[in-house]
């Protein structure tokens, strides 16, 4: 029996889509391919996983996976809050958009002048909003995507945000990020141990982030 049969696993996945009007967004390159595959993979394991999924054109097959769709950030994190207090895991793996447009017009914008100019307001932190809740009993992961001081920068997330460990890829790494079929890991835990991996298919980085996660739980003998 797998150590995670019956266990409730949150994962987010793809992008955030932010309107400017009824026909335009800003969004990002993420297809969502990689945490599609951590679901099936944990789902085969026996989880029961609750996929939040921005727009991508993926479909998750197993039976163990519950998708709930959305569309903007604020929707992302309205939907983990709801679903994280009975969540034993938690993997946050979407690409979720750090700006939204303050005010989007309700009908499409006209061409006019030269210039437009759209005011952007932060949008809420999940990641770190589901640290500052989080139990003894619940595992956080996060993902960082980074073009430069990668180790830094994920170092810092990492305790930022109160994560048991860091999932690292930088668009330096060939074959790396956003669209391909392959991914360059590198893990980072909050006791500042790195784990390095070779690049391969997303569905085998998600059985060693399957493989990690059980022997960390097993050396924390948490979950």
């Amino acid at each position: 029996m797998s150590f995670l049969t019956k266990h409730k696993v949150l994962i987010t996945a793809g992008p955030t889509h932010e309107p400017i009007d009824p026909v335009r967004f800003i969004g990002n390159r993420s297809s969502g391919k990689m945490a599609y595959a951590i679901a099936e993979v944990f789902a085969e394991a026996g989880a029961v996983v609750v996929l939040v999924s921005g727009p991508v054109q993926l479909q998750a097959n197993h039976p163990n996976i519950q998708v709930v769709p959305v569309e903007t950030a604020a929707q992302m994190y309205d939907a983990c809050h709801q679903y994280y207090s009975s969540c034993q895991i938690a993997v946050l793996a979407a690409a979720v958009a750090d700006y939204t447009v303050a005010n989007p017009a309700d009908k499409k914008i006209k061409k006019q002048g030269d210039n437009l100019t759209l005011e952007l307001v932060q949008t809420k932190d999940i990641l770190m909003s589901l640290g500052q809740v989080k139990s003894n009993e619940q595992v956080l992961i996060g993902f960082a995507l980074e073009t430069n001081d990668a180790i830094a920068n994920a170092k810092k997330k990492l305790l930022a945000k109160n994560l048991d460990f860091i999932v690292l890829n930088t668009l330096q790494d060939e074959g790396a990020g956003f669209r391909h079929d392959t991914n360059k890991i590198s893990i980072i835990n909050k006791y500042n141990k790195i784990t390095n991996f070779e690049l391969k298919d997303k569905r085998l980085v998600a059985q060693d982030i399957l493989n990690y996660l059980e022997e960390y739980l097993r050396e924390m003998k948490v979950v």
